[in-house]
């Protein structure tokens, strides 16, 4: 546990926020939630559900809206985005990893291999051929770096986590345990009855200060890159196709799936388990909520969801029996008023 301590003012002063309450001189040493805090640490608010807890809190300080300050009964940091702000803070506590420069004895090095003397590598590593490890870049137990890597300064990779072949990672780039980056895609084609396994000559290139969440998988793409623009974020537990392209600032949460050749525009935003099929296009600042599945290009902007909302087994049952009706039920109703349905688009 860190034992560093910051001055109320301090904070304010480092983040562009404005203290009100209190004295200045107060030190914090952690952050905590509203219900959780203590004396020293900084607590925030800015779901308005949370708001019932602020009264109570024995936080040193919380950062939250202008317009919240007045219910609060301990000093306030005011932010325009206390979420942000709250992030900013929290990061100033967040524990070293207390890795040192060098490569551990028991870790394996290619001779054409390049890490650099203030690089870290870790126990059981492997650093394959004409791999490239950049200065600051941590490189965890048991992780395997395989050939023609090259992964750029400051970069974090957690334990467990392939390079298979062909990964460029830019600066600051952190993968956590179990993901695999650069695998073959799935590139199959028919052949007098038999599949045939197309080669993936490819590769993954990914952007600067990006994050690939546990057990994520990023397949290499078949002849050009798979390619992650800077400062992407990817949850656990996610299926990226060969040949994807995601545009800069795209979160996608866990178990989302995108088929091969998808092109993910900017600043968009993918919820849990949602599927988007191959060889479509997504504009930039599209919301996909939750176990949604996308299934054509979208071209506009905005937020957009499929799928039936959780309802009683029974209505669902009762539902569904009335929709697999519904063509006939339509095409019944426009005969007796004389029309037609428009023709269906399979």
């Amino acid at each position: 546990m860190t034992t560093t301590s910051y001055a109320l003012q301090e904070i304010a002063e480092r983040f562009g926020l404005t203290l009100q309450g209190g004295s200045s001189d107060v030190r914090v040493h952690g952050v905590a939630t509203l219900a959780g805090a203590g004396t020293g640490h900084v607590a925030f608010l800015a779901n308005p559900a949370y708001r019932k807890q602020l009264p109570d809190t024995h936080a040193s300080a919380v950062v939250l809206h202008a317009a919240d300050a007045v219910h609060c009964p301990v000093p306030c940091l005011i932010s325009a985005d206390p979420y942000a702000s709250f992030a900013k803070i929290a990061a100033l506590f967040e524990a070293p990893t207390g890795t040192e420069p060098g490569i551990h004895p028991s870790a394996v090095v290619s001779p054409s291999a390049r890490v650099s003397e203030h690089a870290c590598v870790g126990p059981l590593a492997s650093i394959g051929a004409r791999s490239v490890v950049e200065a600051g870049a941590i490189i965890g137990p048991a992780c395997v770096v395989g050939e023609d890597c090259d992964i750029g300064a400051d970069c974090v990779l957690a334990a467990r986590v392939t390079l298979v072949t062909r990964v460029r990672l830019g600066q600051r780039v952190r993968i956590h345990s179990g993901a695999v980056i650069g695998a073959d895609g799935f590139g199959l084609a028919m052949d007098a009855g038999r599949w045939l396994k197309v080669p993936q000559l490819g590769g993954v290139t990914i952007g600067n200060d990006c994050e690939i969440g546990a057990n994520t998988c990023i397949d290499r793409g078949a002849i050009e890159d798979t390619v992650l623009e800077e400062d992407v974020r990817l949850d656990n537990q996610i299926q990226i196709g060969h040949n994807v392209v995601i545009g800069a600032h795209t979160a996608m949460a866990g178990c989302v799936a995108v088929a091969g050749s998808a092109r993910i525009g900017r600043y968009c935003l993918i919820g849990g388990g949602a599927g988007i099929v191959g060889h479509i296009e997504i504009c930039d600042r599209v919301t996909v909520t939750a176990m949604s599945l996308v299934t054509h290009s979208i071209h506009v902007p905005g937020v957009y969801s499929s799928g039936t909302p959780l309802q009683p087994n029974r209505d669902w049952r009762r539902n569904a029996a009335r929709f697999k009706k519904l063509d006939k039920q339509l095409g019944a109703l426009a005969r007796k008023i004389g029309g037609r349905l428009p023709p269906s688009e399979d």
